[in-house]
């Protein structure tokens, strides 16, 4: 009864990896990364986690910058490949 106990006892819920491709942890990462592009009237939106590749779609200002390529590329991509290893590519979808 004893070892019954404390087996129970130290089984808990495991506890979410955070660097595991799911779509808490990609909206986490881009949490981060949401006042930087709010502040040029931006934002970003996940439309679709396929595999290793995270779909995102570019809204506000960000949608139509001539920049937009290189905020997702060198933002949004480096930052949640660093976070997330598992992701392989970011790519936006209108």
């Amino acid at each position: 009864m004893l070892d019954q106990m404390s087996s129970e006892s130290t089984t808990a819920a495991p506890a979410q990896d955070p660097h595991a491709l799911t779509l808490e942890n990609v909206e986490r990462t881009l949490d981060e990364l949401r006042p930087y592009l709010m502040a040029d009237g931006g934002n970003v939106e996940v439309v679709e986690i396929d595999g290793p590749i995270v779909k995102v779609r570019l809204q506000g200002a960000c949608g139509s910058c001539p920049s937009s390529t290189m905020t997702l590329k060198m933002g949004i991509e480096r930052k949640l490949r660093e976070a997330i290893p598992e992701v392989s590519e970011v790519i936006q979808v209108l």
